[in-house]
């Protein structure tokens, strides 16, 4: 295989990946990013813990979908991540999801 054929190959999974996103971001109510990452989920807890002055967070994620497209199953019933990085929550607005009324017709 070619250095080519390879990023062929790879470029391909993530267009696959992306529509994938594409047609279950609807059903998610959170967005979450960690420095390993990125998820869809309907139930999100997140905890920091300060130890000996190390903070790190304790993330639980119930209904998930992971953006890996090297995985072939992405639903996930649960995730538990504990990481010292950044994790990014954000709650997925169900308007940001619809046109704009302007184009609706």
């Amino acid at each position: 295989m070619s250095a080519d054929d390879l990023d062929d190959y790879e470029a391909q999974l993530e267009l696959q990946l992306y529509k994938e996103y594409r047609d279950v971001v609807g059903l998610f109510a959170y967005v979450v990013e960690t420095e390993r990452r990125f998820y869809l989920a309907n139930h999100v807890d997140l905890k920091a813990h300060n130890d000996a002055g190390d903070v790190y967070f304790e993330l639980t994620l119930r209904d998930a979908w992971v953006w890996d497209s090297y995985r072939s199953a992405r639903f996930i019933k649960t995730v538990h991540v504990l990481t010292f990085k950044d994790v990014n929550i954000e709650e997925i607005s169900k308007s940001d999801l619809e046109p704009p009324t302007s184009i609706r017709g």
